[in-house]
């Protein structure tokens, strides 16, 4: 499990940040890449990375402004032109569905794959038997949602030697009782699945934020996450823009993070109007509150480790 961001600017781009997109690798965990919002020049940003769109399938929107949808139908013209043939999923906000057909209808554009679209509310929005998927609404100027990824515990470790300890070598056994299912010997002994095999190891969770102000339910989604990806459009020091345009700061960032009990913030869509050197010195502003604190920049990986401890 691996974040990889493609665009970190917020609302146009510049020559150091494209605008919003992050892709979530799954690669090692279920063979795909889940992309979350889709900005202008997504496809462009793609192009200088591994990803490789036909493995791509699933996408989510956390909200319906330019900055995070306008890349998205040249991405899915292109993943057809790629020879891509394989389901995706779109899901978004109330109206991603016109978007997507309206873009589609008037280019003229055809997909040789199956194209599903999902307007999401909250609660659930996704379940299956490695992740689920949660969505809430934040406080935007329009409806935009947050997203909890919450990967499912995995099962504990065989204990092999307790196993060999009794006689049983490796094999068949092994992989029923792996699986926590009943086994009957040949000589009539039963052996359960349950006394060979340890606590399960917790699942990792992470938590990205659409556009939003401090609000409880980034709070209720961000808890106590692996990792936060928050919006931090605005310096502490235009504290009053950021609340006039329902945007974050910094500091919002990190007082979500620390209220959370999040392990790791990672900060990005930042204003064309900070410079590097600025965004230096927002991080340190971060930091003061929340000492695991980053900056998210173009093409940055962030790898999130398998829990080690036991649930």
């Amino acid at each position: 499990m691996e974040l990889f961001f493609l665009g970190t600017g917020a609302g146009m781009p510049t020559r150091q940040r494209n605008v919003t997109s992050l892709v979530l690798d799954l690669l090692a965990e279920n063979g795909a890449y889940w992309l979350f919002d889709c900005g202008e020049g997504t496809q462009q940003q793609i192009l200088h990375s591994s990803v490789k769109l036909s493995k791509l399938n699933k996408l989510f929107i956390t909200h319906l402004h330019g900055d995070h949808i306008y890349g998205l139908p040249g991405l899915l013209s292109s993943r057809s032109n790629q020879g891509g043939i394989t389901p995706l999923i779109v899901y978004g906000p109330p109206g991603i569905q016109a978007f997507i057909d309206t873009a589609l209808s008037v280019t003229g554009s055809h997909l040789m794959y199956p194209l599903e679209i999902v307007e999401i509310s909250e609660g659930k929005v996704y379940v299956d038997d490695l992740f689920t998927v949660e969505a809430k609404l934040l406080e935007h100027r329009i409806e935009s949602f947050g997203f909890r990824i919450v990967e499912h515990d995995r099962p504990g470790k065989l204990n092999v030697e307790k196993l060999r300890a009794i006689g049983i070598a490796s094999g068949p056994v092994f992989g029923e009782l792996k699986l926590g299912k009943t086994v009957l010997l040949t000589d009539g002994s039963v052996l359960y699945g349950s006394d060979f095999i340890g606590p399960a190891l917790s699942g990792r969770k992470l938590a990205i934020m659409g556009d939003t102000r401090y609000c409880n339910a980034a709070l209720e989604l961000s808890y106590n996450v692996d990792v936060l990806v928050h919006e931090a459009t605005f310096s502490t020091e235009h504290h009053e823009l950021a609340q006039l345009y329902f945007h974050s700061t910094t500091v919002d960032a990190a007082k979500t993070a620390a209220d959370a009990n999040a392990k790791t913030l990672i900060m990005t869509h930042f204003s064309s109007r900070y410079q590097e050197d600025d965004l230096t010195l927002m991080l340190s502003e971060a930091k003061q509150i929340f000492a695991n604190s980053y900056l998210a920049e173009d093409y940055m990986h962030y790898a999130i480790p398998l829990h080690t401890l036991q649930r």
